[in-house]
């Protein structure tokens, strides 16, 4: 990854900062966006910088055009260039049986991980476009695939994210960029600390490696997908779990 620039949105914790200290690790310049948490942002590029690698921060709601225009114009003018993206920023959702949901809850997820997807790869694509080179990964979920009750409208949002990748894949595969999207099972992150312990020994139990991800785990396959190593994958959505799909 040396010489190459990613922006990985949601990169201030979680899969996000374990993808940025990985690919950080392996001589990319890494640009970090995040919404709100300044501190847990400018820690990690303190960190990376202090292992000799290179980070930027940079706050952008990316659900907003003139924010996502911000971040990337800032990244350009700072980098050169974007070769990667990892589209990862987790949106918020309802957690509700479907009868008990108003269309405004589940809506919202829908409209919030769709336009950010729309509006992030919009602004990067003709960077990629321009250089003839680009790798995007959109972080999707297992529960895309398998539902469970009541992440319904989290599940729903995240199908159509995998939907839009294969075609943002389709569109611009003749022209060097790579699209893929990575589904996680479930991982042990702040994001997950309101699962019980029991439940995740159950899920442990049920998956053949006989745990449940960390976000490391998540971090070497978008590594993969944003490496010269996939150069001739795109459109394909891999599932992350230990194996909990089989």
């Amino acid at each position: 990854m040396e010489g190459k620039v990613v922006l990985i949105t949601g990169g201030g914790r979680g899969i996000g900062a374990e993808t940025a200290r990985l690919l950080a690790h392996r001589g990319a310049f890494v640009v970090l966006n995040y919404l709100s948490n300044r501190e847990s942002a400018n820690r990690l590029v303190h960190e990376i910088e202090q292992k000799g690698g290179r980070a930027l921060a940079l706050q952008a709601d990316i659900r907003d055009e003139q924010q996502v225009q911000y971040l990337v114009e800032t990244t350009i003018r700072q980098c050169g260039k974007i070769d990667g993206l990892v589209s990862n920023a987790a949106m918020n959702f309802v957690r509700k049986p479907f009868l008990e949901m108003s269309w405004l809850e589940f809506s919202q997820k829908l409209n919030d991980e769709l336009k950010a997807a729309f509006t992030l790869s919009q602004a990067v694509l003709p960077h990629m476009l321009e250089n003839h080179y680009g790798r995007i990964v959109y972080v999707s979920t297992g529960l895309a695939q398998h539902p469970q009750v009541p992440f319904i409208a989290h599940g729903t949002a995240k199908a159509g994210l995998t939907t839009f990748g294969k075609y943002i894949a389709k569109e611009f595969g003749t022209y060097g960029i790579t699209a893929n999207i990575v589904s996680p099972g479930l991982v042990e992150t702040e994001r997950t600390k309101f699962q019980s312990e029991e439940m995740k020994r159950n899920m442990a139990k049920l998956t053949p490696l006989g745990r449940i991800a960390k976000p490391e785990d998540i971090a070497r396959v978008i590594a993969f997908y944003v490496s010269d190593d996939s150069q001739f994958i795109t459109g394909c959505d891999i599932s992350v779990d230990g194996g909990l799909t089989i």
